[in-house]
């Protein structure tokens, strides 16, 4: 159930990596209204687990969630529309760069609130399995939420009802501007053995370091053995937020930037192609996001007397002037 292709697993940390470029320009142009919070550098984590995964099973990701939804088989077009806001996109535009989703693939969205998605996970993956439905599920959050409640609240319940989710710490170094060493007591493991999860901490610059220390939790959680946490220590190449750019934020130094960017995932797994194979699949991944990024201007903006649509799951529209 696991895909194991060198090829495949760099074009999709080289698909994000490229896609990644291609919003902060369209950030930069105005298409892209708000910001995003760029994944660059972190592109390892999300192909790697997600290459481990089978095609129904469940993904739930953070507000830097571009990469997890890519790498679980989106459509490129339709995520770029989704951050222009277009109506062509994943989820009509509604839910942009922090909230979107694809129910097709398992993908039950990226989220801004910090820690939820591990929780959205849990009772997600444990509904299906009341149902007989063997599915299991990997949820990405980082080391800023590892102190939220509602984190620690998922972990507790996945390990009483032996849910098998896998729990992805994408560790950068830093909750915002924070350092981890001054927000964690302890670690992050220790915060997972604590519930009796098993914890493994891995390099996440290693695209198939990942890949395969997912696929060895993930045939340990279909074979019952409950949820597990991988804590993939990585490191976020550009800023947390767009906004940095303009507003140069100075907690990392130039020559602390430069060494993390040292080890960089793209080139850890393109060095493990031909040169003629990695230029063929570089060329392929270039011409998918021409072809997305003209979608997603071309796309009609979301009729805005249709903005209360789709707030009630039961199709109750909201009232006029609400």
């Amino acid at each position: 159930m696991t895909d194991a292709d060198p090829a495949r697993l760099y074009r999709t940390v080289r698909l994000i990596r490229r896609f990644e470029e291609r919003a902060i320009a369209l950030v930069r142009s105005g298409h892209i209204v708000g910001g995003i919070h760029p994944y660059l550098g972190q592109e390892g984590i999300a192909a790697g687990v997600c290459a481990a995964l089978g095609a129904g099973d469940l993904v739930t990701g953070t507000h830097r969630g571009h990469g997890h939804v890519l790498a679980k088989g989106a459509d490129p077009a339709r995520m770029m529309a989704e951050l222009c806001g277009r109506e062509t996109g994943l989820n009509r535009g509604r839910g942009g760069s922090m909230h979107a989703a694809d129910l097709s693939l398992g993908v039950l969205g990226a989220n801004a609130i910090v820690g939820a998605s591990p929780a959205i996970l849990t009772g997600a993956v444990w509904a299906h399995r009341q149902r007989g439905n063997a599915v299991l599920g990997a949820s990405f959050f980082g080391d800023g939420a590892v102190n939220e409640g509602m984190l620690l609240e998922a972990f507790n319940l996945a390990a009483l009802w032996r849910v098998p989710v896998l729990l992805v710490c994408e560790n950068n170094g830093y909750a915002t501007t924070m350092p981890v060493a001054g927000a964690v007591a302890g670690t992050i493991t220790g915060r997972a053995e604590a519930f009796g999860i098993r914890a493994t901490v891995v390099d996440g610059q290693d695209p198939e370091a990942v890949r395969q220390v997912t696929a060895a939790a993930v045939a340990r959680m279909r074979d019952g053995g409950g949820p597990e946490l991988v804590e993939a220590r990585t490191y976020r190449f550009d800023a947390h937020h767009t906004f940095e750019h303009a507003v140069r934020l100075e907690y990392r130094t130039p020559q602390e930037v430069a060494d993390g960017r040292s080890r960089d995932p793209v080139e850890i797994q393109g060095a493990r192609l031909s040169p003629a194979d990695r230029e063929a699949v570089d060329a392929e991944v270039e011409a998918t996001l021409d072809a997305a990024v003209a979608f997603a201007l071309a796309g009609p903006e979301p009729d805005p007397a249709g903005a209360l649509d789709h707030l009630y799951a039961s199709g109750l529209t909201a009232r006029g002037g609400s």
